[in-house]
């Protein structure tokens, strides 16, 4: 690695399913990582105020690496819609601001954007994952920022179960799939959290 770093590596999450998509590129390359359930972090979360999802993965990464006071790797990411401007962006997990469990929020969302896309033909509904990892130290300084895109367009309803959040609704036209119906190797080869991943351990291990 090119700084020394404690692990299992914190990575500031206790969503299973973003920590299983960065396992899969950082584990095969020996570096070995921990949710924050599972390191026993029990801080309030952070109000992730920031424009970007640079910002708010900086803020995130800072936060837990002081509070847990070893390493810890963050990511922001979401979801932006050209014909909505932008939207759902750095809002992407609070779009709706409705529901209790993830499921429900997911649900939520996903409602929330078909109705704003009602009135948009399909080739207008051009959209992307973004994704923006940060490393931080112990003492909140970043060491590294990588980012990552996944592109393809909105559909009308939900299809496939195997991602969460948006993937549902983003279709990929050159497999005829959505991101939810890949298998997960391909979609982490594709996807945007599977190239930020992998430029994050490309530092790591330079």
């Amino acid at each position: 690695m090119a700084v020394h770093i404690e692990q299992p590596l914190l990575v500031a999450t206790s969503n299973p399913h973003k920590l299983e998509e960065i396992r899969a590129v950082l584990g095969p390359l020996g570096i070995e990582t921990i949710g924050l359930d599972e390191a026993g972090v029990d801080v309030p979360e952070p109000v992730e105020d920031g424009a970007t999802f640079e910002a708010n993965a900086q803020l995130k990464a800072a936060y837990y690496a002081r509070a847990a006071r070893r390493a810890c790797l963050a990511d922001d990411s979401g979801l932006e819609v050209d014909a909505l401007g932008g939207a759902p962006g750095v809002y992407s997990a609070r779009y709706a601001g409705e529901g209790d469990t993830r499921a429900q929020r997911d649900a939520a969302n996903n409602a929330r954007l078909l109705a704003e896309l009602k009135n948009v033909p399909l080739e207008q509904r051009t959209a992307r994952f973004v994704c923006a990892m940060c490393l931080a130290d112990e003492h909140g300084r970043v060491l590294a920022e990588t980012r990552g895109e996944f592109a393809g367009v909105i559909i009308d309803e939900p299809r496939g179960s195997n991602g969460f959040g948006y993937d549902p609704l983003l279709w990929l036209a050159d497999v005829g799939q959505t991101s939810a119906e890949l298998p997960p190797a391909e979609k982490n080869a594709r996807s945007h959290r599977g190239a930020a991943s992998r430029a994050m351990a490309a530092w790591l291990c330079g």
